[in-house]
């Protein structure tokens, strides 16, 4: 079955905003035969950062998901640049790993990463279902509550 995940976006009203730039000395991502690794991604929309802060003390679990899912909207952003302007080529989601800046005490890591888990399955369907990690972290970049990486199957050209 060929998955069309352009035409998917749009029956879910889904935009995906601009592919973030890097802001260190790496790329966003990589293909490596069929394989398409994402780098971490933060919940920041066309350059503006959503939900900094610690998850289970300034920012709530509903607002930390929102997060994830800001983060796998720009996984989606990175993977359609990386595959030259559509996501028609991706095959399955394999594994998302998420990091989540939390409080001390806080130990609800799985519960967050759904945010971005629910949204590749909810774009991709059977094939956006993937294995998985949930990190806390004492801290991330920017103070974002949380960022997440991505690799994918594709459609070698």
């Amino acid at each position: 079955m060929i998955m069309n995940i352009e035409q998917r976006l749009i029956e879910l009203g889904i935009e995906l905003p601009n592919a973030p730039v890097p802001g260190g000395n790496f790329i966003p991502a990589r293909i490596v035969g069929p394989f398409l690794y994402i780098s971490g991604q933060v919940p920041a929309w066309n350059g503006q950062d959503h939900n900094s802060g610690k998850v289970g003390a300034e920012i709530t679990v509903e607002q930390a998901q929102q997060a994830a899912r800001i983060c796998a909207l720009n996984i989606l952003a990175q993977a359609r640049t990386a595959l030259g302007g559509s996501l028609d080529r991706l095959r399955s989601c394999i594994r998302l790993g998420g990091f989540v800046n939390a409080a001390p005490d806080f130990d609800q890591h799985p519960k967050v990463i759904n945010g971005a888990s629910d949204l590749i399955g909810q774009v991709m369907g059977e094939a956006g279902r993937h294995v998985r990690v949930a990190i806390g972290s004492s801290s991330l970049p920017r103070n974002v509550a949380v960022e997440i990486e991505g690799l994918f199957e594709v459609d070698i050209k």
